[in-house]
């Protein structure tokens, strides 16, 4: 039977793109490029204007029976292991009415999989698309074994080197210039270092910052070592490299020095994004996640912000399956998540820059977040507070959050 929409992409924002859609009783087919269903990785957070997604689909008990609420976020300097500042999440969680979560990458794609499994979407795995095309009432997808499939609606939710991506704009992914190196370990491994056991950390430093927090209910802890690449600078192919990490962290606190020699050496991720755009759809081909919008990780939104692009086009599907209008839902949600995604994508940039000062610009950094009010959260409201669908629609997902009067 000819699906009424088919996603491209099998990580965590195709997936939670399936399970929205088959809750308002669209037929979904979502391919995967590899032969079985995975994410590679360690940890993840999960603001609350993720949480509070998962809480509609009725996954948020189990994710959190998965995953650790922490009490904290804390900044310290990564010269120095002071705090420059921090925030109460449970007063977070009041204030945007759902928890802030951290959990490994590859329990929320389970959850997610066995969701979108459970609402009834195909998955097929071996499938690798090499094209997109618009055709009369849909469109159509292409596989690299000459096979092709056509829906009312093709989700393109192929990452950061999506084969959809040209049809709207030509143009490549930004090097950082950055790389990040991880390692979940058993907490038993860092239980005599100095850590925080129950709280997100992240030491800032000079071209370089390293963050901390504990996963599986405190069973796991995970770590996450970024640094800029001098060998990136000049140019070199080989960057990123094991020596290149020792380096970065030489002299750092003592902290980070403890839990250095636990990072997986095996292997790192260079970092990039790409420059916003305001285009998503093409006809019917839309992108989706980091298909759309790659973030650096700086404000941990990137898996965060697939989710609610799946979440907002299932809300905009009116009558679902064959009887769904997809030009309105399509406009719809470009409309809703392009101008959002992009402050994103600018901000999470603007943010690395200013965890990574250096000199006379660092001191007077940490002096202003020395002296900030631990409860201000002007920076925050416009990222953690609901995800608009249009101005006049306010869905019952989001009545619960109080929020003052002068910001309602």
């Amino acid at each position: 039977m000819r699906p009424d929409a088919i996603i491209v992409g099998g990580g965590i924002g195709g997936l939670a793109a399936a399970v929205g859609l088959c809750r308002r009783g669209v037929r979904v087919r979502l391919y995967e490029k590899s032969g079985e269903f995975g994410e590679v990785g360690a940890g993840l957070q999960l603001a609350p204007n993720c949480t509070r997604i998962l809480g509609h689909y009725g996954l948020l008990q189990a994710a959190i029976g998965l995953g650790v609420v922490p009490e904290r976020m804390r900044m310290l300097d990564a010269l120095g292991g002071g705090e420059l500042t921090q925030l109460d999440l449970a007063a977070t969680e009041q204030r945007y009415g759902s928890p802030y979560l951290v959990m490994h990458r590859s329990d929320l794609h389970r959850l997610l999989l066995d969701e979108a499994r459970r609402l009834g979407a195909e998955l097929v795995t071996s499938a690798t698309c090499t094209g997109y095309e618009n055709v009369a009432g849909g469109a159509r997808v292409a596989f690299a074994d000459g096979r092709t499939d056509t829906a009312a609606v093709v989700i393109a939710a192929d990452g950061l080197h999506s084969v959809a991506r040209p049809l709207l704009i030509d143009d490549e992914p930004v090097n950082s210039a950055y790389v990040a190196y991880r390692g979940a370990v058993p907490f038993a491994a860092v239980a005599e270092n100095e850590i925080f056991a129950h709280d997100v950390v992240v030491y800032v430093g000079p071209r370089c910052h390293f963050v901390q927090y504990p996963l599986r209910g405190g069973e796991m802890f995970n770590q996450v070592a970024v640094f800029e690449s001098a060998k990136a600078r000049a140019g070199a192919a080989d960057w990123g490299t094991p020596d290149e990490l020792d380096a970065a962290f030489a002299g750092k606190c003592r902290p980070i020095r403890k839990g250095l020699p636990l990072m997986w050496r095996d292997r790192w991720w260079r970092m990039f994004d790409r420059d916003p755009i305001m285009r998503w759809v093409d006809g019917r081909i839309a992108l989706l996640g980091d298909a759309a919008h790659p973030p650096l990780q700086y404000l941990a939104q990137g898996a965060v912000m697939a989710i609610e692009d799946g979440w907002v086009l299932s809300e905009h599907v009116a009558g679902g399956g064959p009887a769904a209008d997809w030009d309105a839902a399509l406009a719809a949600y470009e409309a809703v998540r392009t101008e959002h995604c992009r402050r994103v994508v600018e901000t999470a940039r603007a943010w690395g820059r200013l965890w990574h000062l250096d000199g006379a610009e660092r001191e007077r950094r940490n002096t202003i977040l020395r002296s900030r009010d631990p409860y201000d959260y002007s920076f925050l409201d416009w990222l953690f507070g609901p995800t608009a669908l249009t101005p006049e629609q306010e869905p019952e997902l989001f009545r619960p959050i109080a929020l003052d009067a002068a910001e309602a």
